[in-house]
């Protein structure tokens, strides 16, 4: 069995994920989600989705994107 990087639930069905040359070992997707994936640089909610990016920052939606000042980025509905 495999212990979870984030939970330290020691699981028979953990699985791998490689990102940027490392291996990280997880339980579940929630658990892999609270370590890879990026934070909006607006409101901190984990970005699950495609999100935007401006400058090096990382938003969760265009909203957030225009508080941090940058009016180009615009959801697409």
């Amino acid at each position: 069995m495999a212990v979870c990087e984030v939970c330290g639930n020691d699981y028979e069905m953990a699985f791998e994920l490689r990102a940027a040359g490392q291996v990280h070992i997880f339980d579940s997707l929630e658990c892999a989600a609270q370590r890879m994936a990026p934070i909006c640089d607006n409101c901190n909610c984990r970005i699950l989705g495609h999100g935007m990016q401006a400058n090096g920052q990382f938003f969760c939606c265009a909203h957030c994107a225009r508080q941090k000042g940058h009016a180009q980025l615009v959801d697409h509905a």
